[in-house]
């Protein structure tokens, strides 16, 4: 398997739900190592790192997010793989 570096944007009611933390947990149980943070515009941002077939499978979760979220727009961008990230952490 090809391992991949995903860029994501997560717009929407994404901020004071829980987004940071439970893109966390979803990382981790798939092996996706990098960051999450807030922006100050309101949106999410992460950096995923891992397998293609796990990564992909978080950026979909990122579609919908907990429960409290509403999700308006996700958008990625293609990175190179660095390997730099040995877990996942907010920030």
């Amino acid at each position: 398997m090809a391992k991949v570096r995903k860029h994501v944007h997560i717009k929407g009611r994404v901020q004071g739900v829980w987004f940071r933390a439970s893109t966390r947990e979803q990382a981790s149980s798939n092996n996706v190592h990098g960051w999450v943070q807030n922006n100050p515009r309101g949106d999410v941002e992460a950096v995923f790192e891992g397998e293609e077939s796990d990564v992909e499978r978080v950026i979909k979760w990122c579609h919908q997010g907990p429960s409290a979220a509403h999700v308006t727009d996700v958008s990625v961008v293609d990175e190179k793989y660095s390997g730099e990230f040995s877990t996942f952490s907010v920030r």
